[in-house]
């Protein structure tokens, strides 16, 4: 686990380089604000594609092959976006990158093979952690490294963001074991991605609720996340310097409660009770940012949205590997994590529109509506879940 870990975090460091600085080089590319809105969006549309079958393949090949497959995506959509001169070409990088992005259902996966189901969701939260620790680093880095994010100085993130990837890569290669045992993998019995669904759909509830809830929380925070930096640009004059410290307060919080709380907090509530909490912080959360006025409240709405989703992702995960056999754990992982890339498809899809037409705080309103569903499922898995599935 120590070196999965670190191996997510450093990709992640890259990342968290790039992501803050990405809606402005857009914007130096000549990109409007429902371009710039797809820019992100797009690694999306990849991942909601290739989640399901890198999950699958990680169930009959072993996790190690497909996170060394996304590592080396990772690579080369930086490059790529290093050396881009057009437009297209950031669009065609990021959707390379998010294609790669699809082993997401592998890492979960590798976790829910090396913990037992009463440690799950800390071990999920430790992966957790390691996304915010390099949500959290890599905006600092951007900040030393690009002062006024032009086509050319953004290069230099990039290409950083490169090199970090090819360091996880390398030490994933030398380091990081195979999780998935040999008989696991040579199952004789692999359903399709089509009849995963509908196992789902017909005979799996709690599966089919957890998937549920977690599109609409999903979906409500894409739209948040992709339209923030214009909202604070336009409430705010906010620059990427600005974005990019709020991006390190989110990161920090996310690394502290997935990191040093969610062990915890699992065995004092359990993880049902954790998903409603995540839920009902999440509504709150984009309730507030219309209310906003200034930094203070800011601050506030940014508690309840980081400490939402440091909750929400380890709590869905672990009550979604309780519902999977060791076997087909990859593919339900992947199934679960390409229906949250098609709502990060959605919400920007709807997103950038209501920005534009109803103004900078309509994303919002409906992000806070639609979180209103999501709270009311959550409550209801209380009476879904055994009760002994909670003691941890």
């Amino acid at each position: 686990m120590p070196i999965l870990f670190l191996i997510v975090f450093i990709d992640l460091l890259g990342f968290g380089l790039v992501i803050p600085l990405l809606p402005f080089y857009g914007l130096d590319f000549g990109a409007g604000t429902t371009a710039v809105v797809w820019l992100l969006g797009v690694y999306s549309v990849a991942q909601l594609v290739s989640s399901p079958l890198l999950g699958r393949l990680s169930d009959r090949f072993g996790r190690k092959p497909i996170l060394l497959l996304g590592l080396g995506c990772s690579v080369v959509s930086y490059l790529w976006m290093g050396f881009a001169d057009q437009l297209w070409m950031l669009f065609a990088a990021r959707f390379f990158a998010g294609a790669g992005a699809g082993t997401i259902g592998a890492v979960f996966a590798y976790v829910t093979d090396t913990t037992t189901p009463e440690k799950r969701a800390r071990g999920m939260g430790f992966i957790g952690a390691a996304f915010g620790l390099g949500f959290t680093l890599g905006p600092a880095l951007s900040l030393v490294i690009s002062s006024h994010p032009t086509a050319r100085e953004l290069a230099i993130p990039l290409f950083i963001a490169a090199g970090l990837s090819t360091l996880a890569f390398v030490l994933a290669a030398i380091f990081l074991r195979e999780s998935l045992p040999a008989e696991a993998r040579h199952a004789v019995s692999r359903p399709s991605r089509l009849d995963f669904a509908r196992r789902i759909i017909s005979h799996r509830p709690v599966l089919l609720r957890l998937i549920t809830i977690g599109f609409i929380v999903t979906g409500a925070f894409a739209a948040l996340e992709s339209t923030f930096t214009l909202w604070a640009r336009e409430k705010l004059a906010w620059g990427p310097h600005e974005v990019a410290l709020m991006f390190i307060f989110v990161g920090a919080l996310l690394t502290i409660i997935q990191g040093g709380l969610m062990g915890r907090l699992t065995r004092l509530f359990g993880e049902t009770r954790l998903l409603i909490a995540a839920s009902v912080l999440l509504f709150f959360g984009m309730l507030g940012v219309p209310f906003v006025w200034g930094v203070p409240p800011l601050v506030l709405v940014n508690i309840a949205l980081a400490g939402g989703m440091a909750l929400f992702g380890p709590s869905s995960n672990s009550l979604i590997s309780r519902e999977a056999a060791i076997d087909e754990r990859g593919g339900i992982l992947g199934v679960s994590q390409s229906t949250q890339s098609l709502a990060r498809v959605i919400g920007p899809l709807i997103a950038g529109p209501l920005f534009t037409e109803f103004g900078r705080n309509a994303p919002y309103w409906a992000a806070a509506a639609a979180m209103v569903i999501a709270v009311i499922m959550a409550f209801g898995l209380l009476r879904m879940v055994p009760a002994e599935a909670e003691v941890s």
